[in-house]
Parts: C-alpha cells; sequence; structure tokens
C-alpha cells in the first residue's frame, strides 16, 4: 500500500513539473513577444523622427527603412534603422534599454557594414544609438566613438550631443 501511494505521489509531483514546465515556457514566450514588440514601439518614434533630427545636423534624409537585413556567407546583419541620401548613409541601433554592449554591437555592426551592403560604399557612414532608458555611461561611450545619441526628450526624439560633435565616418578596416 505504502509503494503504490509513493508511486502515485511521484506520478503527481512529474505531472505538476511538466505543467509548471509548459507555464514557463509559455508566459516566457509572451514575454518575449512583448519586448519584441516594445522594440517596434520604440523604433517606430525614432524612424520618423531621423528625417528632422539629421536635417537640423546638416545631413538631408532621403530615405528612412526599418528592420533591413542582409545576409551574407552565412551570416546576417540586421539594421533596426537605416537613412540614407546621395551622401551619407546612417545606421541607427534602436534599444528600449540602451547599454555599453549595445553601443559595442553597434561599432562592430559599422565594421562590417560595407562588406553586408557594398551599394552603399561611396557614401560616408556614420552611427547612431537609441533608447528610451540609457544605462549609466553608455551615452558618454557611444559619444567618444563617434556615434549620433539619440533618446526620448518628452514625447519627442532629440539627439543628445552637443552642436561641436563631429561624428565618426566608419570605413572597413
Amino acid at each position: 500500500m505504502l509503494k503504490e501511494q509513493s508511486l502515485e505521489t511521484e506520478r503527481i509531483l512529474k505531472e505538476q513539473s511538466l505543467k509548471t514546465d509548459r507555464q514557463i515556457t509559455r508566459l516566457s514566450k509572451e514575454i518575449g513577444n512583448l519586448g519584441g514588440k516594445w522594440g517596434r514601439f520604440v523604433e517606430n518614434m525614432v524612424a520618423p523622427a531621423c528625417e528632422t533630427l539629421f536635417l537640423n545636423r546638416e545631413i538631408p534624409v532621403h530615405q528612412v527603412s526599418q528592420r533591413v537585413r542582409k545576409r551574407l556567407d552565412g551570416k546576417t546583419l540586421e539594421i533596426d534603422v537605416l537613412v540614407t541620401n546621395e551622401n551619407h548613409v546612417l545606421v541607427v541601433e534602436v534599444k528600449s534599454s540602451l547599454s555599453v554592449d549595445d553601443v559595442k554591437e553597434l561599432i562592430k555592426n559599422l565594421t562590417e557594414f560595407r562588406q553586408f551592403f557594398p551599394e552603399y560604399n561611396h557614401k560616408q557612414l556614420y552611427g547612431a544609438v537609441a533608447g528610451i532608458e540609457i544605462e549609466e555611461g553608455a551615452d558618454k561611450y557611444a559619444y567618444r566613438q563617434g556615434l549620433f545619441v539619440l533618446a526620448q526628450r518628452g514625447e519627442n526624439v532629440a539627439i543628445l550631443n552637443d552642436t561641436e560633435f563631429q561624428p565618426k565616418t566608419w570605413y572597413n578596416p
């Protein structure tokens, strides 16, 4: 009798464990979907603002594209916002919470950009990072790396770099 009760208890515990695992998996997926939607929301705030923001920095904007992805030799480069005109191309990395690691990731992408997008080789390449929340030091690090820093200011998006800022032009290494 005791052995049967023990087996039944073990079966119930295993069943409960599987049920809990399924709930955790479902909840993780829902949180991931929410994060993706939040990221798209932030991109949708930043992309339209780029036209005015960069025009004010004497970089006219002719086209703004979101979620540009290109594959090359089994690797993928994904750009959140791509801003272009006849002389410039600007890659914008958008995060709900911007960290120093995000800035480093953009720098890596900028060094590989011309390999993935040779059609822009004749244009000056700039980089920018954008975030609703900016973790401590990420903005200063990005500025020192020659990147534009965009952030929410009230209901708008603004460039945080001062008017003396000179963006770095990125070339292939």
